[in-house]
């Protein structure tokens, strides 16, 4: 479906959307002022007003076109009209997690030479004052929120977003003509963004995006997907991530549709009932998530209510393979007695699901279509803008990411040799392609120009005829590319066998006693892994079996506990070969989570740090089972 508007840079998508809804009351976003409070909604033309000012202040407080200028912020109003506002004269968006500690945000302010920094709440203000006096560059620190310490305050270099933003209101009318003349000069070329890798392997790298690469990845996204002006986006996942920025931000904006921001990723299921949104972008996690409630909802129900639940979702399987007749008839009762409430929980208005940043396990995928809500799984790095492939409405093929975006080519290269196996244009399609596994390497417009100021790292990443390697094993399944895996997750066994983790631990997404699983065993006899417990389901267990402890490390040594584990490793564990399947486990006493350095914050694990963290846990698996 074709953009709203025309547009060839991020700034003239600005500017042509300000344009065509000039006047109007069209909503561009909305925020809750408070927990307790209605969504505010907010129209183009204070959006208008708003990027002009802060546009002014940048201009008069000399930002200069092609200056960094970084945010810390969760995803918020005021982190759009700082974006926009860049992109109106030529600065560089520098986006940060808020999860990163004061030493990784003075790392990539010093390497991106960032000469303001907007930061939100109290919390990512104190970091800023704390590594303020290191970055040589960094002059001022802009505050969205006002701070509960007075003395921050008192700092001269903070200045807090209300006063910014009037001193640019006045300052507008005499700074009109510079930035109209910046809006003219930018060019597909000129870079838009660095967003910094999350830096688990070494220090993080600045992939440099142009506005030609997220410019050439919306247009191509809405070529596979249909957006439109009917359409709203319930926002969350970070903004500082390539997937929600194109996918969630520039493409909804593209489309003419309006943006919610949810008050953080914890209020999700209560927002979407608020906002009732018909597109969400979302990871496999909040997936995993709801299947699990429903699904421990169902066993912990009579008899009956777990027959109807199994009759609905056969019925909904055979609708969402193309069965009609009785089967929509059946349908419209399964809907009424299950998936109705399903769908009343998402907000009632859900037209799909995009599900990007990790796989998502396809009998997760295929409850969801079951249930009448469909989700476009896609594909893509943080250096290709970041989609490469996606799925398109109507023609879902759980397990796989679906087919390569126009514009795009991928790559199949075999590992052993670095051949070429499969090369498929996103223009010319062979739609029954089968090939072998390898690395799917990249290329198109929407492919990184490089990493800031790493010329190393960016030959490493980019070879000489333009394919950016991206370090995931795939292959092509009638025409749509499946995942298999990170080629640095691969596990090699003491027999010398090569085991890919992630499609395995995708197996154990389904039960409800696992909220978390990593599977360990390089050069080791047997697999095994490390398990962290759905702790809510264990509660309920211990309370109905009048099971006593003092704390969840109790809990999970208890004799009752390791045998449910062990009956859920046994039973999950029989589709696979004999040396994939997991041997032994242990229970982990704590959630992984992004605070406690974990997970990334789209929630993937970072399975180095899992593994040197619970090394102990680890070696006590081994040292039993293999002396």
């Amino acid at each position: 479906m074709p953009t709203v508007v025309a547009f060839e840079t991020l700034t003239e998508l600005f500017l042509n959307l300000k344009k065509k809804y000039e006047g109007s009351a069209k909503t561009a976003f909305a925020r809750k002022p408070s927990t307790d409070a209605d969504y505010e909604t907010i129209t183009w033309g204070e959006v208008g007003d708003d990027v002009n000012a802060l546009a002014a202040y940048l201009v008069k407080h000399g930002i200069e076109a092609g200056d960094r200028v970084a945010i810390l912020s969760e995803n918020r109003y005021e982190w759009a009209v700082f974006d926009l506002a860049l992109q109106l004269i030529g600065g560089v968006n520098v986006s940060l997690y808020t999860s990163l500690p004061a030493g990784q945000c003075k790392y990539i302010l010093q390497n991106s030479e960032a000469k303001m920094f907007f930061v939100s709440t109290g919390i990512q203000l104190k970091k800023a004052r704390e590594v303020f006096g290191d970055c040589e560059y960094l002059h001022r620190v802009i505050a969205f929120d006002k701070p509960n310490i007075e003395s921050y305050l008192e700092d001269p270099h903070v200045v807090m977003f209300d006063e910014v933003m009037a001193e640019g209101l006045k300052a507008y009318p005499g700074q009109r003509e510079e930035i109209h003349r910046r809006t003219k000069a930018v060019e597909p070329e000129d870079l838009a963004t660095l967003i910094y890798t999350s830096g688990t392997t070494g220090k993080p790298k600045g992939a440099m995006l142009t506005h030609r690469n997220i410019v050439s990845n919306i247009k191509a996204a809405h070529q596979q997907i249909e957006i439109s002006e009917e359409d709203r986006c319930l926002s969350f996942l970070p903004l500082c991530h390539s997937f929600e920025r194109t996918a969630g931000y520039y493409a909804m904006l593209a489309g003419g549709a309006e943006i919610y921001y949810a008050e953080s990723v914890d209020t999700v299921a209560k927002n979407m009932t608020e906002a009732h949104p018909t597109i969400i972008m979302s990871v496999p996690r909040l997936f995993e998530k709801i299947y699990n409630l429903v699904t421990k909802s169902v066993d912990e129900g009579s008899a009956v209510k777990k027959k109807i639940f199994e009759w609905a979702q056969s019925v909904g399987d055979r609708y969402a393979s193309g069965e009609r007749g009785l089967v929509a008839m059946q349908k419209k009762l399964a809907d009424r007695l299950v998936f109705d409430k399903l769908k009343e929980r998402t907000g009632g208005r859900i037209r799909f699901f995009v599900s990007g940043g990790a796989a998502l396990p396809a009998e997760i995928g295929k409850f969801f279509m079951a249930a009448g809500l469909h989700i476009i799984e896609g594909y893509g790095l943080t250096e290709t803008s970041p989609v490469i492939c996606c799925n398109t409405y109507g023609d879902e093929r759980m397990g796989t990411v679906g087919k390569v975006l126009p514009g795009v080519t991928v790559a199949i290269q075999r590992l052993e040799d670095s051949s070429i196996a499969a090369e498929v244009s996103g223009e010319d399609y062979p739609t029954e392609l089968d090939s072998e596994q390898g690395e799917i390497l990249c290329k198109g417009p929407n492919v990184m120009e490089g990493y800031w100021k790493n010329d190393q790292a960016t030959r490493e990443m980019i070879d000489e005829e333009g394919f950016l390697h991206t370090g995931d094993v795939g292959r092509f399944v009638k025409g749509n590319l499946q995942i298999t895996d990170r080629i640095k997750h691969m596990i090699v066994n003491a027999g010398g066998k090569n085991i890919y983790p992630g499609p395995i631990e995708d197996l154990f997404k389904t039960s409800k006693w696992i909220e978390q699983l990593v599977m360990v065993g390089e050069r080791r006899a047997y697999m095994a892994a490390l398990i962290v417990p759905d702790f809510e389901a264990l509660e309920s267990f211990a309370q109905k079996d009048d099971i006593a402890y003092s704390s969840f490390e109790e809990l999970i040594g208890k004799e009752e506990v390791q045998k449910i584990y062990r009956q859920e490793i046994r039973s999950h564990s029989r589709e696979l070969a004999s040396h994939e399947k997991i041997r032994d486990f242990r229970l982990i006493p704590n959630e992984f989570t992004v605070e406690t350095g974990e997970l990334t914050p789209t929630l993937k694990v970072k399975r180095r740090i899992v593994e040197d963290k619970y090394g102990y846990l680890i070696n006590d698996i081994y040292d039993d089972g293999e002396s």
